[in-house]
């Protein structure tokens, strides 16, 4: 069984291919190294999947659809498919907007054409946010909600891939799920998040930007349970069957809000240095609070998140002490 695992040199990506060569699943991997974030941090992360020979690796951009098709025209076997691969980030999405239609709209698309050449394709799992919950307020986000108010162009693209997928199903009978990550962290992070700039910042004894002034919560999921989560999805394809398009949509979080004050006070618990907090106003396009409702992925395919942020946060600070030392 070979899987495709888009955006590898990722956080999420390099830990979900790690995983799978271990058990000894042939990986393909698929990264164009932008430099949106380090160059150097995606490398190091290759550099892990390299030391398995059942990992194959092209440098290119998905929205390059010849290059796309010609690195992988052949692999006929490719059965399962895990697309990550994307650009990230809300605040960027504000300076950068055509960076997003190409990466996730063209991107996507060319991933959904390559879909119906795969004979052997057996589902498409895809990375969405909890972006796309936008202007909603009810607590917990639950993906029966409606998410037609995105608070920014990060968001509009990974509703419109929901959609785009959803479409693609309904023609094409390809098993999709879309995952809405809930804000994940931990080592090999992405050094544009919170928690690493939080740890750098006070590590270096430079001010510590709180937005909202600090009234802000996020449901943070620790990457062992989202890989787990992720995995547990890829196995459990939805079902084809006349009258049933077989696509959804699954919340995947820690299933708690958590305040972002006692985020920053564990980091400086684990650090043993106090952070010098300057509190700022919120940003354009951010949410005040995310917290996910599991219940569907819980029933569905038994997904539980192990890891409190107590326990999870201290992993990555130690983590980034020891990649960043000398």
């Amino acid at each position: 069984m070979t899987i495709l695992v888009t955006g590898v040199a990722g956080f999420i990506g390099m830990h979900v291919a790690e995983t799978l060569l271990a058990g000894g699943r042939k990986v393909i991997g698929i990264d164009n190294l932008n430099p949106y974030y380090d160059v150097k941090l995606k490398k190091d992360r290759l550099n892990r999947l390299d030391l398995y020979s059942n990992f194959t690796f092209y440098e290119l951009d998905i929205s390059d659809r010849a290059a796309l098709y010609k690195a992988l025209g052949d692999h006929s076997k490719i059965s399962l498919i895990v697309h990550l691969a994307a650009q990230a980030g809300v605040r960027h999405s504000l300076t950068r907007p055509f960076d997003y239609t190409a990466a996730n709209i063209t991107g996507f698309l060319t991933i959904l054409e390559l879909c119906r050449q795969l004979e052997n394709l057996k589902h498409v799992v895809y990375a969405s946010s909890s972006s796309v919950y936008g202007a909603n307020t009810k607590m917990p986000f639950s993906v029966s909600q409606t998410t037609d108010s995105p608070l920014s162009l990060y968001a509009a693209t990974k509703k419109a891939n929901e959609l785009m997928a959803h479409s693609y199903a309904h023609l094409y009978d390809i098993p999709m799920t879309g995952l809405r990550f809930f804000t994940v962290y931990g080592p090999w992070g992405r050094p544009d998040m919170a928690y690493w700039r939080f740890t750098e910042q006070i590590m270096k004894g430079k001010p510590v930007h709180i937005y909202n002034h600090g009234d802000m919560k996020r449901d943070f999921t620790y990457i062992d349970d989202v890989v787990k989560g992720i995995l547990e999805v890829l196995v459990n394809p939805p079902e084809i069957k006349e009258g049933h398009v077989p696509h959804r949509v699954y919340n995947i979080g820690n299933n708690r809000a958590e305040r972002l004050l006692d985020f920053v006070e564990i980091i400086e618990k684990t650090l043993g240095v106090g952070a010098k907090r300057e509190f700022m106003p919120m940003q354009p396009g951010d949410i005040k609070e995310t917290y996910a409702d599991i219940d569907p992925i819980h029933r569905d395919v038994g997904y539980e998140p192990a890891t409190s942020l107590d326990e999870g946060l201290p992993k990555f600070v130690n983590w980034y002490k020891e990649y960043n030392k000398g």
